[in-house]
C-alpha cells in the first residue's frame, strides 16, 4: 500500500517546532523529562502502551503497539530524545521554516527530533487508514545516546532480544542513503603507576610511569591492523610532575574505531592482555565506552525490503557504511537484520547549521508505515 504523508505536513511542522524548541541536551534530566512527557502523550494518543524505564538522567521510553499477528517476533524501532547543542541555542537559532518551504533549522531538527516526528506520522497514517502493524512494534527512545548510551544500551539490549528486525532513526548518509553497517568505537584509558625518584641523584631507584606508558602504547599500536580496518588515536596524555623527578604517574586516553569484528578483537584483546614491562610499574586499563563493530552485509534482507518499498514510491534507496557509531551497532553486531539512517535527509548534525528536509521527513514516515504493514515480501 502506498501512503501519502503530504496531508500531514502542517502537523509535522507543528510537532517538529514543539520538540525542537523544547531543548533537551544530554545530562539535563528536567529538560529531558519535559520532552519525554510530550513524546509519551503523543505516542499514547496513537495507540501505544508506554513504559518508563528509570535512568540516571531521567526516564527512557518504551512504546509498544500490538500487531495483527501478536505472537510474531517484534519490530524494534530505535531513537533518542537527547541532543547536543547547549541550553539557550534556540534563542539564537529558533526553529525556522525557510523560504523554500522545505528546509527547517534548529537544534536537534536533524538529529533526531525530525525522526521522532516521522515515527509519529507513520502511526498516524496507519490509524487514518484503520490499519495496524503486521508484527508487534516496540519503540525504544533513550535519553543518553549522544554520550554513548551508557545506560540506554541496557534497554536496547533487552528489547533487541527476539526481534525480527531493528530500524534505527539516526540521520542518513548524504542523499538519504541508509546505513547498513557502522564502525565500532571504544574509548579506553591507560593509567600507570611508577615510582618517583630524583632524576639526577637516584634515577635508578625510580620507575618512570611515562616510559612505561609509552611502551604500552607501542604494544597496542602494534596490534592495530591496516588503517582501513582500525583507527588508533591518542586523544590525551599526561604524567609526571617535574623534569628532575622520575614520573610516578602517567595516563593516556585513546580513541579506537573498528571496521570489522576481527580488527576489534585484535585491538581490544591487546589492551586486555597488557602487562607491565618494568617490575615496579603497575597499570590499569579502563574501558570508558564501547560500541561493537557492525559489519555491512550487502545481502541485508531488511535493507532490501525497505529498498523495494521505496522503489514502489519512485525512490532509489541506497545503502552504505557509517564511520560513526550509534545504538544500532548493538543490534547489527548481534546478527539482527538492521538498518539505520531512517531519519529525514539534511545536514549539519551537532552544529549551528543543522537542517532537515520536510519532504524527506514525510517520505520517511510513509516508508515506515508501508514497512510496518508489510515487513516481508508477499508470497
Amino acid at each position: 500500500m502506498r501512503f501519502d504523508a503530504e496531508q500531514l505536513r502542517e502537523r509535522a511542522l507543528t510537532r517538529l517546532e514543539t520538540l525542537v524548541m523544547a531543548e533537551s541536551p544530554s545530562g539535563e534530566p528536567e529538560l529531558l523529562r519535559i520532552v519525554n512527557a510530550d513524546l509519551e502523550q503523543a505516542y499514547r494518543a496513537l495507540g501505544a502502551q508506554v513504559t518508563r524505564e528509570r535512568g540516571p538522567d531521567g526516564d527512557h521510553l518504551v512504546c509498544e503497539w500490538p500487531g495483527t499477528a501478536p505472537d510474531d517476533a517484534h519490530i524494534l524501532l530505535i531513537g533518542h530524545s537527547d541532543t547536543v547543542l547547549p541550553v539557550g541555542t534556540t534563542v539564537e537559532r529558533p526553529f525556522t521554516l525557510h523560504e523554500d518551504g522545505d528546509t527547517v533549522t534548529g537544534p536537534g531538527v536533524y538529529d533526531m527530533k525530525g525522526s521522532l516526528v516521522a515515527i509519529e506520522l507513520a502511526f498516524a497514517l496507519l490509524r487514518e487508514q484503520g490499519l495496524s502493524p503486521s508484527r508487534p512494534v516496540r519503540l525504544v527512545v533513550v535519553n543518553d545516546e549522544e554520550i554513548g548510551s551508557p545506560d540506554g544500551r541496557r534497554i536496547i539490549a533487552a528489547h533487541a532480544e527476539g526481534a525480527f528486525a531493528a530500524l534505527g532513526f539516526e540521520p542518513p548518509l548524504p542523499g538519504g542513503t541508509l546505513k547498513t553497517g557502522r564502525r565500532g568505537v571504544a574509548r579506553v584509558r591507560i593509567d600507570v603507576q611508577g615510582v618517583e625518584a630524583h632524576a639526577g641523584l637516584d634515577a635508578s631507584l625510580g620507575t618512570s610511569a611515562i616510559d612505561e606508558l609509552i611502551d604500552q602504547i607501542a604494544v597496542v599500536r602494534g596490534a592495530v591492523p591496516a588503517p582501513s580496518a582500525a583507527e588508533f588515536n591518542i586523544g590525551t596524555i599526561s604524567g609526571g610532575t617535574r623534569a628532575n623527578v622520575v614520573a610516578g604517574t602517567a595516563s593516556a586516553e585513546i580513541g579506537l574505531r573498528f571496521a570489522t569484528p576481527a580488527a576489534e578483537a585484535a585491538v581490544l584483546g591487546a589492551l586486555d592482555a597488557l602487562t607491565p614491562v618494568r617490575p615496579d610499574a603497575k597499570l590499569t586499563v579502563t574501558r570508558l565506552s564501547y560500541r561493537p563493530a557492525w559489519e555491512r552485509d550487502p545481502a541485508n534482507p531488511l535493507a532490501a525490503r525497505l529498498a523495494s518499498l521505496a522503489a514502489e514510491r519512485g525512490t532509489d534507496l541506497l545503502t552504505g557504511t557509517s564511520g560513526g557509531a550509534g545504538d544500532t551497532n548493538l543490534t547489527g553486531s548481534l546478527g539482527i537484520p538492521t538498518a539505520d539512517g531512517l531519519g529525514p535527509d539534511g545536514a549539519g548534525a551537532h552544529s549551528m547549521s543543522e537542517r532537515a528536509s520536510v519532504a524527506s521527513l514525510l517520505d520517511r514516515a510513509a516508508l515506515l508505515a508501508a514497512y510496518l504493514i508489510a515487513p516481508e515480501e508477499s508470497a
